[in-house]
């Protein structure tokens, strides 16, 4: 298996030592990657062809819907580290510092440690997948992400039988991330799914999007993308991935526990306490300004997957397990 393993207990060097001490340890581990046959580089090489751009194939999942320009994709978007309005991820996130990455695996599984990002990207192709983003707030994106099977990640460390959920967390760092100064929400950020949405074809761990690296204001450098469900539950800038058997607590239901529940499917059946879901804009073209004026479409079940995905829930009242 091409991952370096260490002790979820073990402190990461460049936490603890000045930082020309750790670039040489970084090269010690360059030369002991060469002798072992295994490949060490920096995440930026992993993902990079030479010419800068992401190397990847076309993935299983896309759709003809007008694309959402980049700039606004880019640009308005909620990630609540950086300051609750849509614009402050883009302002307040360019700093944001994804070199070196690590991400804990930990819970009910055969094989955990923290890993270097680029690890646990190393074994997996990466697919652009033009994907649908719903937000909570009625608007919608359409988006080419570049990303790998989050199901084929997840077998590598070997879930036991005890692995029912799925959780992860987002990096806290107040220094850096100036929007978890504030008591908006519960700090760090944790989300959830259950095995068997987190296996689903359908999800995806993404590290790009439109071709390019994913920008820091997006999620850098590796997020979740779960297409059906609404946009917060796409949680960003992981570090940490645990499995365990009883259903894990996310940031949104501890907030407002009575707006946001558990599994947060698109359903236009299902109102948010204060709008309705039924229908949304698109943000598909001129500035993300203008597109607030468009007509509004009819929301889709599932976001348009219900074909894919329908069958996770069979049997569940989706009124009262929203």
């Amino acid at each position: 298996m091409l991952i370096r393993y260490q002790k979820a207990s073990d402190t990461l060097a460049s936490e603890i030592t000045p930082e020309a001490i750790y670039k040489k340890r970084r090269a010690l581990i360059h030369g002991f990657a060469a002798l072992t046959g295994i490949t060490a580089f920096p995440t930026s090489a992993a993902i990079l062809s030479n010419k800068g751009q992401l190397n990847i194939k076309p993935g299983p999942y896309t759709t003809n819907e007008t694309q959402t320009p980049y700039e606004d994709a880019s640009s308005y978007n909620n990630f609540y580290e950086f300051g609750t309005g849509k614009r402050d991820p883009a302002s307040y996130a360019q700093d944001f510092r994804t070199d070196p990455w690590s991400v804990e695996i930990s819970g009910e599984a055969d094989l955990t440690g923290r890993f270097a990002l680029e690890d646990i990207l190393k074994p997996h192709a990466l697919e652009e997948r033009i994907y649908r983003l719903r937000c909570v707030e009625a608007w919608s994106m359409v988006i080419p992400w570049v990303g790998f099977s989050l199901g084929d990640l997840l077998k590598r460390f070997r879930p036991n039988s005890k692995a029912k959920y799925v959780a992860f967390e987002t990096l806290h760092d107040p220094k850096q991330m100036p929007g978890q100064r504030s008591p908006v929400l519960e700090w760090p950020y944790v989300e959830g799914l259950r095995i068997d949405e987190a296996m689903h074809p359908l999800s995806i761990l993404a590290v790009g999007m439109y071709g390019k690296v994913l920008p820091n204001q997006n999620g850098a450098p590796l997020r979740l993308i779960v297409p059906w469900k609404y946009g917060f539950k796409s949680i960003k800038s992981i570090v940490k991935i645990h499995f365990q058997e009883t259903q894990p607590p996310t940031s949104w239901n501890k907030a407002a526990p009575k707006e946001y529940g558990f599994y947060s499917n698109v359903n236009p059946l299902v109102d948010h306490p204060r709008w309705s879901q039924a229908k949304e804009r698109r943000l598909d073209g001129g500035s993300a300004l203008s597109s607030l004026f468009q007509k509004k479409r009819e929301t889709q079940m599932f976001n348009g997957y219900a074909e894919d995905v329908a069958s996770l829930y069979t049997g569940m009242d989706l009124r009262k397990l929203y």
